[in-house]
């Protein structure tokens, strides 16, 4: 069945009424239609998706699909009624923070859900420390939305994130490797022009244009990355 899909269907899993839920290639989308593709979405919210779908980027674990179709039949439901994405986005990220903390993600990192998460136990592992000191981190994304931020998505570091340790960047571990190198460009630009004073709107939408830029040049890639700091 897969076979016969075109870009960016991946698969047809499920029905859910008169949903189908389907599996894409977020890299696809993100480096062709919209670059600001996250990890699923709805049509209320990406007019391209068919107002009868909806889209879960494909994950290396399957693990928070559920989660997931929880939160955009909600959304769906919510923005159709006349409801603004804002309002319907606080209510579905509700929803799914109760499904997360019943599956018991929150106890994996924290004593008995008591206390503040330990940052350092949803490392996975440590994919290059940088010249200037800064760690690159891949992390286990489905923890990190289960405790710190249910809508953290591909990457991110200190100056978005309040729980992402000083000189550390954090890069999903459900991005696959192919795209890897392009989330961490744009996490690694944004990062070095907020240090120096740049608001996030700016220092975002910037990283946004050269990471959209590189996905159609790769050849560029290694380069940026080096002028970022990579080395």
């Amino acid at each position: 069945m897969a076979d016969s899909l075109k870009p960016p269907y991946l698969k047809k899993v499920e029905k859910r009424g008169d949903h189908q839920v389907c599996i894409v290639d977020g890299a696809y989308i993100r480096g062709h239609i919209d670059e600001e593709f996250t990890n699923f979405g709805q049509h209320y919210r990406y007019p391209y998706i068919p107002e009868n779908e909806l889209w879960i980027d494909r994950e290396d674990d399957n693990d928070e699909r559920e989660f997931f179709i929880e939160h955009l039949l909600l959304e769906h439901d919510l923005m159709a009624k006349g409801a603004s994405y804002g309002e319907a986005l606080t209510r579905a990220d509700l929803l799914e923070r109760k499904e997360r903390r019943r599956a018991g993600d929150i106890l994996k990192v924290t004593h008995k859900g008591k206390d503040l998460p330990d940052a350092k136990k949803v490392h996975e592992r440590l994919w290059k420390k940088l010249e200037n000191g800064v760690s690159i981190w891949i992390v286990n994304g489905r923890l990190v939305r289960s405790v710190f931020d249910i809508d953290f998505t591909a990457g991110g570091h200190e100056h978005v994130y309040e729980f992402v340790p000083e000189g550390e960047v954090w890069i999903d571990d459900d991005i696959e490797e192919k795209e890897r190198g392009f989330v961490l460009l744009h996490e690694l630009h944004e990062r070095n022009r907020m240090a120096k004073g740049m608001p996030y709107s700016k220092a975002h939408a910037e990283s946004s244009r050269i990471e959209f830029r590189c996905r159609h040049h790769p050849d560029e890639l290694h380069d940026a990355l080096t002028a970022e700091g990579w080395a």
